[in-house]
């Protein structure tokens, strides 16, 4: 297709690099789908298959290689599979056992899905997985019991986050590696310290902006709730109400159809504890994984079936496929790299470390927080051994300025937490976890710089 072009801007002289173009038209898919009613990941591959072929040149099939297609498998497998415990009533079942187990003290719940995720994640459980797991659990919950959503959703995330540096998580198996494999001095325990504490914080924040507060003294008596509760709305905050969102309390029917285990409920619980334990302790794919039990309970059950493929969040895996299509393209193409070669050459070490921080920050928010983390210390690596900024600190200010986003609803933790939500409250979830997205991008590198790199200069 190039060739029938004829052209592209790698091959002629122009006045602006195609990295600066690239990054430009990003900024305009976002401005058009904010004021105008599109899909954003609609317009995001639009402009990838453009950008592709006229400035770096390449086919339309290298750009389409980038589409995420092991986060479309884990978007499908679990929402259609979670689809099939909510018609059969399991996620029923599951809520108000989960009830009953804090004796009905609300408050505690978002707390007690931030430790699980925690746990899972620090013991090597990979983030998405773990968030996959918990989220259809915790979102129903929310959706029941009058939890926003927005709240819940944050908590399950930055759990995962907290637990994914220790020595044994993911994202701490890999910082700490690259940092050992360039002969960095480090320090796996105050990584993962610190790192659980910036996620803990963030957590405590979302907690006391959603209504945490209002949550604490209320206890609900399942057995009369249940029974009583026919349908409610529970408030959220106030721009929601007057948006006309609604963070819903949901429906009930009699205590005994949500307490009762029936042959359905008992293989759709071992179906989850299949998925559970083959991606937490076997190391099996969640999207697959989670395919492969929802179509046997399909089988096996089809009437709780019915309606289930349309539950799935398509519109969602469209937008994120599509952005993440797209950031695939600026990594792929040497883009990311070449911010980062580009602040490495900034005179002022403070500067540059601020800077390669919020490059870190950006880019997770829309691609793989572990390839971040793989590819920018490296790229620091010339800069850190200069000794101008301190290694330790500026190694863990990057973990954490690349891991807290990823509440953004355009990495895959967070477009989870989207697909989970309620139907009526999809699109309020989507733009609050943008805002809250986009907000940590700008604070966190800035706090986590000023905390942990600054103090080498004083």
């Amino acid at each position: 297709m190039v060739k029938v072009i004829g052209w592209s801007l790698r091959e002629k002289e122009h006045p602006m690099p195609p990295e600066v173009i690239a990054l430009l038209v990003l900024a305009v898919v976002f401005l058009i789908a904010t004021v105008r009613s599109i899909n954003m990941g609609a317009l995001a591959l639009v402009a990838a298959a453009i950008v592709g072929v006229t400035v770096y040149g390449v086919k339309v099939s290298t750009v389409v290689g980038g589409f995420p297609g092991g986060l479309f498998v884990i978007l499908v497998g679990v929402t259609y599979l979670f689809a099939i415990a909510k018609n059969n009533g399991t996620v029923e079942w599951i809520v108000h056992s989960s009830v009953r187990a804090v004796r009905g003290r609300v408050a505690l719940v978002p707390w007690v899905m931030f430790a699980v995720c925690a746990l899972v994640t620090a013991i090597g459980a990979v983030s998405p997985a773990a968030v996959a797991i918990v989220a259809p659990v915790a979102m129903g919950f929310a959706a029941r019991y009058g939890i926003h959503p927005v709240m819940m959703g944050l908590m399950v995330v930055q759990g995962a986050t907290a637990g994914s540096f220790s020595p044994m998580g993911i994202f701490g198996a890999i910082t700490n590696g690259v940092v050992e494999s360039n002969k960095l001095p480090g320090n796996r325990l105050l990584l993962f310290l610190l790192t659980f504490l910036g996620a803990g914080l963030i957590a405590l924040a979302s907690f006391l902006a959603f209504g945490g507060r209002e949550l604490m003294g209320r206890v609900h008596d399942d057995a009369r709730d249940v029974a009583g509760r026919a349908s409610g709305t529970a408030s959220g905050t106030a721009s929601d109400m007057a948006s006309g969102s609604s963070v819903r309390a949901g429906t009930s029917t009699a205590t005994d159809v949500h307490e009762k285990l029936t042959t359905e409920r008992i293989l759709t619980l071992a179906g989850l504890a299949g998925l559970a334990i083959g991606a937490l302790v076997f190391g099996l794919d969640v999207g697959f994984t989670a395919l492969t039990v929802a179509c046997l309970l399909t089988l096996a059950f089809p009437a709780s079936a019915k309606g289930a493929v349309e539950q799935i969040s398509w519109g969602t895996i469209l937008l994120v496929g599509g952005i993440v299509t797209y950031v695939s393209l600026l990594e792929d193409q040497g883009t990311v790299k070449w911010l980062g070669d580009n602040v490495a050459q900034v005179g002022a070490p403070l500067v540059a470390a601020l800077l390669i921080c919020f490059i870190g920050a950006v880019v997770s928010a829309f691609a793989s927080t572990t390839g971040i983390l793989g590819a920018l210390i490296p790229l620091a690596v010339p800069f850190l051994l200069t000794g101008q900024v301190e290694a330790v600190g500026m190694v863990i200010a990057l973990a954490i300025s690349s891991s807290v986003v990823d509440c953004s609803p355009f990495s895959t933790n967070g477009a989870l937490i989207v697909a989970n939500s309620v139907e009526e409250d999809r699109d309020m979830v989507f733009r609050r976890l943008m805002q809250w997205g986009m907000a940590i991008v700008v604070v966190a590198p800035i706090v986590t710089w000023a905390a942990l790199v600054v103090p080498r200069w004083l």
